[in-house]
């Protein structure tokens, strides 16, 4: 199916150089690319999060699935007055997130664990090593499910505490459907989607994907999928979006 693409919308913040892909496809084919993120993602306070009754100072570790998570997390913990013990172990999806700790701690005085895989089965191993260590997962009030399958896989005690939550920005349903294509990076970014126009009729409008979650959210929500990262030689969301750009431009 041949879709006449000209106007994109990527449903996350711009890029923050302008050596960015997106841009390089933009000016490459002669799109318009909007970056305008779908969803935001705001911390709880202190009040609010009191009411999960959860202590951290009972906790000897932490598990990191994402910056944002980092970021919320010592943002309570400075809000609740709670310093950071020393012996405090720190687990992380991928090292760009452990190195991330380094804005609120001594990097090399702790004790730091990450996957080199950038899934939580590549911290199986340190987790199993590690399984007598009460754990804290700071997570979004919409989170998957990977890791806390992990921790129960390898026994470990934990407790998961919502530290952040997922909010739909308001984007009304004629500015989404000026669109010639829409980019979607999380499920929430489909419920929000959902929420802001909801008679939405896909019709031409491409939409794009990526994350495998992402991907069935999309199905689930009726719509058709255009293009979908990653995918065997399509690693990322720009690479998957210039395939799909240039097929759409040779069947013109």
């Amino acid at each position: 199916m041949a879709l006449k693409v000209k106007k994109i919308l990527v449903s996350q913040p711009a890029p923050q150089t302008e050596k960015s892909p997106y841009f390089d496809i933009a000016e490459k084919y002669h799109l318009q690319m909007d970056f305008r993120p779908f969803i935001r993602v705001d911390g709880l306070d202190a009040k609010e999060f009191r009411q999960q009754r959860i202590n951290i100072q009972d906790y000897s570790a932490v598990v990191f699935t994402a910056k944002v998570a980092i970021d919320h997390f010592f943002s309570l913990c400075e809000e609740l007055r709670i310093p950071m013990p020393e012996t405090m172990k720190y687990f992380c999806i991928s090292e760009s997130v452990a190195l991330y700790l380094q804005k609120y701690i001594v990097y090399r005085k702790r004790k730091i664990f990450f996957s080199a895989t950038g899934k939580m089965d590549g911290l199986a191993t340190a987790l199993t090593k590690h399984n007598k260590e009460k754990f804290i997962v700071p997570v979004s009030d919409v989170h998957s499910d990977d890791l806390i399958n992990v921790l129960d896989d390898k026994k470990a005690e934990y407790t998961k505490a919502i530290m952040y939550r997922t909010v739909s920005n308001n984007i009304t349903q004629d500015e989404i459907l000026s669109y010639d294509m829409l980019i979607f990076f999380s499920p929430a970014g489909i419920l929000s989607l959902q929420k802001n126009a909801p008679d939405f009729k896909q019709g031409d409008i491409a939409i794009g994907c990526f994350g495998a979650a992402t991907a069935k959210a999309v199905r689930d929500a009726g719509l058709r999928l255009d293009c979908e990262a990653p995918l065997p030689g399509m690693p990322s969301m720009t690479a998957a979006l210039e395939a799909f750009i240039k097929e759409n431009h040779k069947s013109k």
